[in-house]
């Protein structure tokens, strides 16, 4: 390899040390990208969260109404009368 080689492949090594690029830019992309990515996860979390309409409201009323009646503390008239005012 001639002298003007070497010089260039030293310079060159040197240039990209020095610009601190070298390893680094990997690694900030990595948590860039992971950054986002969470970002875009936690809006979709939030809105579904605050916009979801079907949730089972009467469910846990109706758990009790069948905890009631399996203790038999109602009869089975009433349990049928209470469930079905429950479900509309």
């Amino acid at each position: 390899m001639s002298w003007t080689a070497r010089q260039a492949n030293r310079q060159g090594r040197e240039f990209a040390m020095m610009s601190g690029w070298g390893i680094g830019a990997g690694w900030m992309f990595m948590w860039m990208a992971l950054f986002w990515i969470g970002v875009v996860f936690l809006v979709i979390w939030a809105i579904r969260q605050f916009t979801q309409k079907d949730r089972p409201v009467g469910n846990r009323a109706l758990e009790i109404l069948e905890e009631r009646y399996a203790r038999g503390e109602i009869d089975h008239d009433e349990f049928e009368y209470r469930r079905r005012d429950l479900r509309g």
